[in-house]
Formats: C-alpha cells, sequence, structure tokens
C-alpha cells in the first residue's frame, strides 16, 4: 500500500491536514503509555483507491528551542519511506528560515513532492501563496485544512503520483513478517532460518522496497519470509528513530498476512513495541510474539510465566497471543516459531459454519444472557460469521445499543476458546434484528 507523509514546520497545521485527509471515522491516533507525543497513523481512500498517510507532526520538537537537526531528520526520513510527500508551508506567516531549509532538502529528492498552502481562507489569500512559487517547488495548492477547502483538489493530486499497485504474487502462500524494534535479533532470526539451505530461497523481483521477501520452503513449510531488519540502529532510541521504525513497520505490516513481533528479553516490553503492536491489531494481522534472548535472562529474575503474565496486561485487550522464548544465537525453538505462525495464519483464514456458530453460542447466551439495562431485557437470536477476509461475527439482537463491552469480551473469549483463534483479531457485532 502506497504512503503519503506531511512534513513541515512546527504550527503549520499538519495534524489538521491529516485528520481532514484521513476522516474521524478512519483516523488512528494510538496514545501509547509511556510515550512523549501521540502517533499518527491512517488510512483513506479517494476514488476507488487506498492509501495511508503519516503526519510527522511532533517529531521534530524535543526541547523548547527548534533544532535545524531534528527539522532535517524529520524531512530525511520522510522522503527514505513515503511515496508521496505533502510539504505544508503556512500563507498568513509566509516563508520562514525553517522552510527554506526544508524546501532545499526537498528539491533534491526523486520523490514526488506536492508543495501545499494552508490556511488559505479566503480568495484574497491566495495571492499571498505567490510568494511559495520561489521555493522552487512548482505551483502550492492553496487549501484550508480546517474547512476543508481544496482538499479534494490536493487528494486528486496525490493519486496522480501515486505508484501502481502491484499485485501480489503467489496469493495462495503466507507472507510471515519480522517486526520489532532494532537490535532485537530480527537478523538473527532471518539468518537462522535461510543461511543454511540458501539454494531453496527463491528471491522475489520488485518487492515492496526496503523489505527483502524470501521463499521459505523446508521441514513442511512453504510461504514468504518478510524480513525489516533493516531498520537503522542508533546510540539510543530517540524520537526520530521511533518514527523511521513506525514508518518501516507501516509498509511491512500492511502487506503481511501474519506478524512475528520480536522482544528482546534482557530490554523488556518498550513503547515502541506496543505502538508497532498496536499497528498489527489496526491492521487485523495475526500475530505471534517471540521473547528472544532468553538464554541472557537470570531465570531467578524472571520466568516464562511472569513473563506471559506481564505481557497479556500490557497487551490488553487483545492479549490472546502465542508467545514463545527463543534464543536465536543457540537455534532454540526457532522451528516452533514457524509452526506458530503457520497455525495463527490457518486460524485467520477459519470460516466457521453458521450452525456450528448457533450451536454452541445460543445456548451459551441463554446460560449467561447480557446483563438487563435500564429494565430492557435484552435477546441475542442469531449469530453468523460475516463474509470478510479476517475473522468477524455479527450477533442480531432486539436492543444491540444496551450490550456493554465486558459481554463482548466474553462473546469474543468463548469463541476464541472454542475455534483457537489465537494470534488472530477478531471483531464483533451487534446488529438489530
Amino acid at each position: 500500500m502506497s504512503l503519503v507523509a506531511i512534513v513541515g514546520r512546527p504550527n503549520v497545521g499538519k495534524s489538521t491536514l491529516f485528520n481532514r485527509l484521513v476522516g474521524q471515522r478512519k483516523a488512528i491516533v494510538d496514545a501509547t503509555a509511556g510515550t512523549t507525543r501521540d502517533r499518527h497513523y491512517g488510512k483513506t481512500d479517494w476514488n476507488g483507491r487506498e492509501f495511508s498517510v503519516i503526519d510527522t507532526g511532533g517529531y521534530s520538537v524535543n526541547s523548547e528551542d527548534i533544532f535545524e537537526d531534528d527539522i532535517r531528520r524529520q524531512v530525511m526520513l520522510a522522503i527514505e519511506e513515503a511515496d508521496v510527500i505533502l510539504f505544508l508551508v503556512e500563507v498568513n506567516t509566509g516563508i520562514t528560515d525553517l522552510d527554506l531549509m526544508m524546501a532545499d532538502i526537498l528539491r533534491r529528492t526523486s520523490k514526488k513532492v506536492i508543495l501545499v498552502c494552508n490556511k488559505v481562507d479566503n480568495y484574497d489569500l491566495i495571492y499571498s501563496s505567490h510568494e511559495f512559487y520561489s521555493l522552487g517547488l512548482g505551483e502550492p495548492y492553496c487549501i484550508s485544512s480546517m474547512s476543508g477547502s481544496g482538499t479534494g483538489d490536493l487528494m486528486d493530486e496525490i493519486l496522480r503520483h501515486l505508484p501502481e499497485e502491484q499485485p501480489r504474487e503467489e496469493e495462495n502462500l503466507p507472507r510471515i513478517t519480522i517486526v520489532g524494534r532494532p537490535n532485537v535479533g530480527k537478523s538473527s532470526m532471518t539468518n537462522a532460518l535461510l543461511g543454511e539451505e540458501r539454494n531453496i530461497v527463491t528471491p522475489i523481483a520488485g518487492t515492496t522496497r526496503d523489505a527483502i521477501h524470501s521463499r521459505y520452503n523446508k521441514y513442511g513449510l512453504d510461504f514468504y519470509l518478510v524480513d525489516t531488519a533493516g531498520m537503522r540502529k542508533k546510540g539510543k532510541v530517540t524520537e526520530d528513530l521511533e518514527f523511521y521504525s513506525v514508518m518501516r513497520s507501516i509498509r511491512a505490516i500492511e502487506e503481511s498476512d501474519v506478524c512475528i513481533l520480536m522482544l528482546d528479553a534482557q530490554q523488556g516490553l518498550e513503547s515502541q513495541d506496543l505502538n508497532i503492536h498496536n499497528l498489527i491489531v489496526r491492521n487485523r494481522k495475526g500475530c505471534v510474539i517471540v521473547v528472544n534472548k532468553w538464554d541472557l535472562v537470570e531465570k531467578g529474575n524472571n520466568t516464562m510465566k511472569e513473563w506471559k503474565e506481564f505481557l497479556a496486561k500490557k497487551l490488553a485487550p487483545f492479549n490472546d497471543i502465542p508467545i514463545i522464548f527463543t534464543s536465536v544465537l543457540n537455534k532454540q525453538r526457532i522451528l516452533e516459531v514457524l509452526q506458530t505462525a503457520i497455525r495463527v495464519y490457518e486460524s485467520r483464514k477459519r470460516r466457521v459454519a453458521t450452525s456450528a456458530l448457533n450451536d454452541f453460542m445460543l445456548p451459551l447466551i441463554e446460560n449467561y444472557p447480557p446483563p438487563a439495562t435500564k429494565g430492557k431485557y435484552i435477546k441475542i437470536k442469531y449469530v453468523m460469521q460475516l463474509p470478510t477476509p479476517t475473522p468477524q461475527f455479527a450477533f442480531f439482537v432486539n436492543l444491540p445499543q444496551y450490550i456493554r463491552e465486558p459481554y463482548r469480551r466474553f462473546l469474543e473469549n468463548k469463541l476464541r476458546e472454542e475455534w483457537d483463534f489465537s494470534g488472530v483479531p477478531i471483531q464483533i457485532y451487534f446488529r438489530q434484528k
């Protein structure tokens, strides 16, 4: 899926434009505990074409002062990862030194850069936008992200420059992607799986940029393994690195069926891990968690049981995920990781017959009915799996508005227990009968 990045100096309206492009209904804004700023990532569609949008707002400033190095890193990351870059400027302030600096960087890239002049709220301000021609990035698209004026023409221009969607090869084979923070063992995992018998690895031409797709065909398993180990390594995790990792992860996750989320047993669970987990859940992909470097942990301090309880609490509400403790260096439990990923892939495709669903769920609901609300008796009469690529279920009920979240989780847990949806996000909808 194509990726559009919004860049610009602070306070030009990047987040407002982001919300305008993706719409409140489709916006995905994950406020992850323990981090300093929200991550803004969403999907949108225009004239039948779907693409992702990421807002770089908030990543360039990490102190009271605006550092040129931070702005420069933000732009370079967007150039490296995005297909189309929206360079946002603001008509009332005019051209600033930061605008000039960013324009100088953007003029050097081969990526399509669309100059967007924001806050053009009336016809007279269009004349003021003409000074932005001097940035050397072509005609500015005059918009008001607050009112939506001009954004339709902007979306048309974005579509004209998105790369053509490539049909996925070998649709019948699973696509398993290894994701995670830098230096958790993704490269080592890939090398351990592919290194000894490279003659059976078939590289795929024309794959998504910055991800290595390899055909894996051993031990009765046949799938595409996607390695995203090319994330940058820095001396420490800084905001620009986390933003970079999110952009990489978006591409990799959207193309996959199952994601192997690798954690470092010594470093524990960090905010960046939670952010990647959120991306997996939002995109409805299968998930297997691998706690790597388990051989380096002093067993007296942490046990597998304690780790699983800790992860279940942190990853709630979607915490029904297989967890495997590995030492990639010692090739410990490597095959189990793959076998589990394939099992999750099969579960994600599982179709449950309507008769089987009703035979199991309706007696259960009769014994444990939803609690009455405001004196209203709630009756669930029928359940079916929807014809969607991932598991989604519709419960037909007389008063769907009165069913509360705890009961929805109860039904989801029973579905998971009976049909083994471990590692697979599932959606439940309550519809009027």
